[in-house]
């Protein structure tokens, strides 16, 4: 089955992977991609075939009439209060089987401290500080001084308001979380290597363009 440029886009939207991206894996021209996405060139079938082995090495799985969708893996969903400290509770036990950084983007950390409730918070936060090699970056909107994590473990920069999103992500271990907060909070939590490296990528960007706070509340 020959794929569509339909899916090479929305293949590229899974993986969050720009253009370039692409063309990195591929050792296609930017261009020629651009140029394959938009219909203005017609592909050649081993410029399709290498594209469509890219993105399924990298977990997608092409299906009939342009569909597309990540090959089968874990994704779990926390609601609720109770399924909001289920989603710490992952964090604590991903990170403690293999320490590493946590990463979260477009936090409003308010948010969290009053789905996680005070007595979870300092629980989490006392045992973040007994696993060696465990740090936090995060990403908050420029001005917010409003944080949760202290200086030995957490480091926060000021993203630029424009880059700002009411929706956060986590990214820990091989694992992208989305958080949604309405009347009360959901989690999606989806175990894919692949994304998990592309959003980490992501905030790095993102990280280098940001701010420095100017002062922090411990």
């Amino acid at each position: 089955m020959s794929i569509t440029t339909a899916q090479i886009r929305g293949a590229r939207g899974l993986l969050n992977w720009s253009q370039n991206d692409l063309s990195e894996r591929t050792g296609i021209s930017g261009t020629s991609i651009g140029a394959i996405e938009s219909g203005a060139t017609t592909p050649r079938k081993s410029s399709l075939e290498k594209i469509r082995q890219t993105f399924e090495n990298s977990g997608i799985e092409f299906m009939p009439n342009q569909g597309l969708r990540m090959r089968s893996g874990e994704v779990k969903i926390f609601s609720g209060r109770e399924g909001f400290w289920e989603f710490y509770q992952d964090i604590f036990e991903t990170v403690s089987a293999n320490p590493g950084e946590v990463v979260v983007s477009n936090a409003d950390e308010r948010k969290f401290e009053k789905w996680l409730g005070a007595d979870n918070l300092k629980i989490h936060i006392d045992r973040v500080k007994e696993i060696k090699d465990w740090k936090y970056r995060i990403l908050v909107k420029e001005g917010d001084n409003y944080y949760l994590a202290t200086s030995d473990f957490g480091e926060y920069r000021w993203m630029p308001e424009g880059f700002f999103s009411s929706v956060p992500f986590y990214v820990y271990g091989d694992k992208l979380a989305i958080l949604i907060f309405d009347n009360e909070p959901t989690v999606i939590v989806m175990e894919y290597p692949t994304v998990a490296k592309a959003y980490r990528a992501q905030f790095d960007a993102i990280w280098h363009v940001s701010l420095k706070p100017d002062k922090r509340t411990e």
